[in-house]
């Protein structure tokens, strides 16, 4: 033990002067983590991390084990809106990885499955405002909750807005800045505005094959993009 503990310091007098300020930091979320959050969060798993969020509804979020919520994420829950009641619950499985400024917001039950990694700036939510009445502000309308999942192992890149209603399978890919709604398969890669699908994992070749945006692979594949 005290072998390790001498290396352990060894190793961190070796590292440039940023790196030590990391490392710092990063012990300093683990403590804050085993002392503060496992005590507020609805679930907190073994070695997670969350650096200075700008919001988080505690009492609605479970996290997994080895979780990284990066700096200044909003992850929200709504209760009532409009004189109506919800049940609302965030599950971040293990091994999420969620970078700077993620806004999260669900009024459902909103899944991000194991080892998902979500860029900055992302947008992920289960709730769209109403609009259809003309004498009422759009933010004094009733809202309305679809189910959205993101399946596990996916990556979603910088900036995409994930909304109300999709369904994400294992593995799926999602361009930066793309705008997506909808359900998708495993196994594909999603970009645009609106996100569709422009590749998918073909079983038969082993590889990411073209396909039109229904995700049916084209006659000819030329794995370019």
């Amino acid at each position: 033990m005290f072998k390790v503990v001498v290396k352990k310091i060894k190793g961190f007098c070796c590292l440039p002067l940023s790196r030590k300020v990391q490392y710092l930091k990063v012990l300093y979320f683990k403590i804050k983590g085993i002392v503060i959050y496992r005590y507020l969060f609805k679930n907190f798993g073994r070695g997670s991390i969350v650096s200075s969020p700008l919001f988080m509804s505690y009492e609605a979020i479970e996290i997994g084990e080895r979780v990284l919520i990066s700096w200044h994420a909003r992850i929200e829950t709504i209760n009532s809106y409009a004189n109506e009641k919800f049940a609302p619950s965030i599950i971040i499985d293990d091994g999420v990885i969620i970078e700077q400024r993620c806004h999260i917001t669900a009024a459902g039950k909103l899944v991000i499955g194991a080892n998902s990694l979500i860029s900055y700036d992302v947008m992920i939510q289960d709730t769209d405002h109403n609009y259809q009445d003309l004498e009422l502000p759009v933010n004094q309308q009733p809202i309305s909750v679809s189910q959205t999942t993101i399946g596990e192992n996916c990556f979603i890149g910088s900036g995409a807005k994930i909304n109300a209603g999709t369904t994400l399978g294992k593995h799926c890919i999602v361009g930066a800045g793309a705008v997506v709604r909808g359900s998708f398969p495993d196994y594909c890669v999603i970009v645009g505005i609106p996100g569709k699908i422009i590749k998918r994992f073909n079983v038969e070749t082993q590889s990411w094959d073209k396909t039109d945006v229904k995700g049916r692979f084209l006659a000819k594949n030329y794995n370019d993009i």
